[in-house]
């Protein structure tokens, strides 16, 4: 449990049917409140490397950071995932990176972190919410007008990032911070999913299925072709159930 809140969650990650491997990680670190995706590029063992090591230093640091700010002890080890990731490139002469999209519980908040074009989604009240902005360059091109979102669905470069952990010395996250409400459930998702799979049907299976719905998911990509790895982490947040001990409520 969470604050005042319990949670259940669910994963499901799978290559794909096109890619040989597969560069996707995550990491759950439920007792603390903090899940994560990481889709890693740069080739199979560089993508894969990359990715792995965001998974593992969050992982690693978070039962170590202050637990009243624990969002900021994530986002600290995504930095620190950074350094490793650049200098690792550096040392092999290779540019490897991953996106992360990251979620903290604490309380009655959320924070979401993140870089690059891995996806964070909300339902509430059975409506999808897309919490995240990709971190593309397309997608800098309709914030600035150069686009119409119609355009930028089918541009060839939309895929191309415009940020990511361990290309530059220097890592910019985004951050978002809200208050987390009873029956919410979170979506985390690498580009392999929402590529292929629209928010119609995202939206249905997560009606259908909560927090149990990530095979279903990736289920629906592979039908869809699953041309790219694809990573699911769901979490659902339900209020305490309450236990009548002597007449009273606890």
């Amino acid at each position: 449990m969470i604050g005042p809140y319990r949670t259940e969650a669910g994963s499901s990650t799978h290559k794909g049917l096109v890619r040989s491997a597969n560069e996707d990680s995550l990491a759950s670190v439920a007792a603390h409140g903090v899940w994560l995706v990481a889709d890693g590029m740069g080739g199979h063992a560089h993508g894969q490397f990359a990715s792995q090591t965001i998974a593992d230093v969050v992982s690693g640091a978070v039962p170590l950071i202050d637990p009243q700010a624990p969002w900021e002890g994530v986002a600290q080890a995504v930095h620190e995932a950074n350094r490793q990731i650049f200098l690792r490139s550096g040392e092999l002469g290779q540019q490897m990176g991953s996106t992360v999209v990251a979620l903290v519980l604490h309380d009655a908040e959320f924070v979401v972190l993140w870089a690059g074009d891995s996806r964070a989604y909300l339902l509430r009240g059975g409506d999808l919410i897309r919490l995240t902005r990709d971190h593309t360059q397309v997608e800098q091109m309709v914030e600035r007008g150069m686009l119409t979102p119609d355009e930028a669905e089918d541009h060839p470069m939309k895929h191309v990032l415009a940020r990511a952990v361990g290309v530059q010395e220097t890592l910019e996250l985004d951050a978002i911070r809200d208050f987390v409400a009873a029956n919410d459930l979170y979506l985390l998702c690498s580009d392999g999913l929402y590529g292929v799979v629209d928010d119609t049907a995202i939206t249905a299976l997560l009606r259908e299925h909560g927090v149990h719905a990530a095979d279903h998911l990736v289920a629906a990509a592979l039908a869809a072709g699953g041309p790219d790895n694809v990573t699911v982490t769901l979490v659902a947040v339900n209020e305490p159930t309450l236990l009548i001990l002597d007449g009273m409520a606890r």
